[in-house]
């Protein structure tokens, strides 16, 4: 098995994508649309890397990921921001995001990155 992707994002679109890229890679893949999911999802399946969208409705990014830290200090982080959230991607840098994508990211490199931090 290659390892297990939690992939959070309200856009179902973006979600439906990224399982079917990782899906083909051989992931084990589990998708939440808001941060309850997110963390239930994560407490549950002890994922190797999180796909964390940062603005989602309720509680944002950088609060889920404060609360995954919390959980497991080792979780591995990669943010999903829209253009121009510096505020938020430097926030998630200090807590531990191993890199950050701005939408609309390419999928090859989003790809790359993800085999390489799982591995």
């Amino acid at each position: 098995m290659a390892g297990k992707v939690l992939i959070v994002d309200d856009q179902f679109g973006i979600r439906i994508l990224l399982n079917e890229v990782f899906q083909k890679e051989g992931y084990e893949t589990y998708q939440a649309a808001n941060g309850v999911q997110a963390l239930d999802l994560f407490a549950k399946h002890s994922p190797d890397l999180v796909l964390l969208d940062m603005k989602i409705p309720g509680m944002d990014g950088v609060e889920i990921l404060k609360k995954m830290k919390e959980m497991n200090e080792n979780v591995k982080v990669i943010v999903m921001t829209a253009y121009g959230e510096l505020d938020m991607i430097h926030e998630t840098k200090k807590l531990g995001a191993l890199t950050h994508f701005a939408k609309p990211f390419d999928i090859d490199d989003m790809r790359d990155a993800v085999k390489k931090y799982i591995r």
